[in-house]
């Protein structure tokens, strides 16, 4: 999803352009892991208070501990600019200030304390909005150079790191780095294998993208690789088990790069770690709801998955599940 110029279409055309009908899709793969966790030792996954709203194909990030849950689509197509809160110290949610930009395939992430928002669809092209979120109103800060959408934010030693996605005309060539201090968007190198609805995750003094496709869920990916900002340069990591597109991504306080979700003729249900010490993927405990399109965030070790489609295209959930991997 995420494709130019679809908010006036119909929702199976929509669909269609968007390479999410789902129904031509090859089945799953499933490829063997470096390493999987000890059995019987492996934690397990919790249900939390469920979403005030369904929605699929959203922006998320932790600020102080509390996940904001941004834009998307709403279960009729509409795209949104809602924001809601999950505070997982009491399982409660509220609402926060509505985007400045009503978008789904976003991308967020908090840098120094700060939420952030870049980027996404607003229904008919990749937008190039940027926002950070100042008490309870978002203040627009300098615009993306270019539209872009499906891709992933990351903030990385006071830079955020915007990699992959979809722009105009194609996947996006290069990356854009942000610097809040001089409000400007400078670029990078893109991605060795440019790809869309991927994930990303900062670890180790590194960024991370995992998996993604290229253009409809017919075109997983397995590739992983990171980029390193003082050398200017991307390299290779362990592939991905699972190829997959439509996941996400987040980073543990532990250093683990965990990804979570995709879809292909089916939804996953799988939730693969990284180590960057050790270069070697392990394997976690099925997702109990499988989706694509969620919001996975980290806060300290506690992976949360939040919202997205519980079926290929365009569905919607309210999910809301956990893991510990801090033991």
């Amino acid at each position: 999803m995420g494709r130019a110029r679809v908010g006036a279409l119909p929702v199976a055309l929509l669909l269609a352009l968007a390479g999410c009908t789902g129904g031509e899709a090859p089945a799953p793969e499933r490829a063997p892991l470096t390493t999987t966790a000890p059995a019987g030792d492996d934690p397990a996954w919790r249900t939390l208070a469920p979403a005030p709203s369904q929605r699929t194909e959203v922006a998320a990030a932790a600020v102080d501990g509390r996940i904001w849950v941004l834009g998307g689509y709403a279960p009729d197509g509409a795209t949104l600019a809602t924001a809601e809160v999950y505070d997982p110290a009491t399982d409660r949610w509220s609402r926060g200030p509505d985007l400045p930009v009503a978008v789904n395939h976003a991308m967020a992430a908090s840098l120094d304390g700060v939420l952030y928002v870049a980027g996404g669809n607003d229904g008919e092209r990749p937008s190039t909005q940027a926002a950070h979120l100042d008490g309870d109103r978002w203040v627009p800060v300098a615009p993306l150079p270019q539209g872009r959408s499906a891709g992933g934010l990351v903030a990385l030693d006071g830079r955020l790191y915007l990699v992959g996605g979809v722009v105009d005309g194609g996947l996006a060539a290069d990356t854009r780095v942000y610097d809040p201090g001089a409000d400007r968007w400078d670029s990078a190198p893109g991605l060795p294998t440019p790809r869309e609805h991927l994930g990303a995750a900062a670890a180790g003094g590194r960024v991370y993208v995992v998996g993604g496709r290229v253009q409809g869920i017919g075109d997983n990916l397995a590739a992983a690789e990171a980029f390193d900002p003082a050398a200017g340069r991307w390299s290779p990591v362990a592939d991905l088990p699972t190829p997959r597109g439509g996941l996400a991504a987040t980073a543990t306080a532990g250093g683990e790069v965990v990804a979570v979700g995709g879809e292909a003729a089916a939804t996953f249900e799988e939730a693969e770690a990284f180590d960057p010490a050790s270069g070697r993927w392990r394997s976690l405990p099925p997702l109990p709801t499988p989706r694509h399109g969620l919001g996975v965030v980290a806060v300290g070790d506690v992976v949360y998955a939040l919202a997205g489609g519980p079926r290929p295209g365009l569905h919607t959930s309210t999910a809301n599940e956990a893991i510990d991997l801090g033991g």
